[in-house]
């Protein structure tokens, strides 16, 4: 799966200055661009790679450059192997996930994902790695930076995760939990979020009805009727666009006055107009964890 990237793409992937990047390829050649025919560079897969790995060696081993351009890639790789088993920094988890999602590798992501949880815990592991990682993503996937079998490679798997994390909670609810509808929007296909969502507010005993992704607007209105939950959740990432945003949330002000109305997400926090009395817009998922420790 050949990949193209220009310049920009490798700082933004792995926190190396460009004008840095420039200064090694013209001194150390460790870089070898193609380019176009009006003489724009242009770099690959394996360039981008080594850069990443680049950046780990280092930020964690403290290599210079002038030590890491002498390494065989054998080397590199031994470093970095043993890397992954001792990271204790979330931007090299980052790094280290990337480098997975590039080269679809499974067991990469596996052993990375199983190390991070081990020690800081599965909500640590969402909020510092995937939740930055995913935005990451976003805005390479619409840079044309990372193509489709890779957004779904990685999304695949950590959805897979989540859902497991899910899973062991059990089905016990506290006294006194509150009832949370979560649901995402007609032609809203990002699901991580309310999948973390639903983790954390079961992982704290409360009741969840999980209406998942794309749910037509009148079904939200049935499924209101027949539960009357206490709170209603989404996550507008590409959907209702910026265009239908304050229309769809003046409407569920009128059409869901008893429940509190929490969203997130990126065109959820773009309205032009003032947001009616009982719609929380949340920045992030730690102001969902705070609601949710309280309630």
């Amino acid at each position: 799966m050949k990949k193209y990237y220009s310049i920009k793409d490798l700082e933004h992937l792995s926190g190396i200055k460009a004008h840095t990047l420039r200064i090694w390829e013209q001194r150390y050649g460790i870089l070898n661009p193609c380019r176009t025919e009006t003489n724009i560079r242009f770099y690959g897969d394996k360039e981008l790679k080594l850069v990443l790995n680049i950046a780990l060696l280092q930020s964690k081993g403290g290599f210079k450059i002038s030590e890491i351009v002498k390494m065989s890639d054998d080397d590199i790789f031994s470093h970095i192997l043993a890397f992954s088993q001792s990271i204790s920094g979330f931007p090299e988890h980052i790094q280290s996930l990337t480098l997975a999602m590039l080269d679809l590798d499974e067991s990469r992501f596996q052993l990375l994902t199983h190390n991070i949880i081990k020690k800081y815990g599965f909500e640590s592991y969402m909020l510092n790695i995937i939740h930055p990682f995913m935005r990451r993503l976003g805005t390479l996937w619409l840079s044309g930076s990372v193509g489709p079998a890779q957004e779904h490679f990685i999304s695949h798997l950590i959805r897979q995760k989540v859902i497991a994390a899910i899973d062991a909670q059990g089905f016990n609810l506290k006294p006194h939990s509150k009832k949370f509808l979560l649901y995402l929007p007609e032609g809203e296909l990002h699901e991580i979020g309310i999948l973390f969502a639903n983790y954390i507010l079961r992982a704290r005993k409360h009741s969840v009805v999980y209406l998942g992704q794309s749910l037509p607007y009148e079904e939200l209105l049935i499924a209101y009727g027949v539960h009357q939950p206490d709170y209603i959740f989404s996550v507008f990432t590409s959907e209702p666009n910026s265009g239908l945003i304050d229309n769809y949330l003046e409407k569920m002000h009128l059409d869901l006055p008893k429940s509190k109305i929490l969203l997130t997400g990126y065109q959820a926090l773009q309205p032009t107009c003032q947001v009616p009395a009982n719609i929380n817009l949340l920045m992030d998922f730690q102001s969902l964890i705070d609601l949710a420790d309280n309630a």
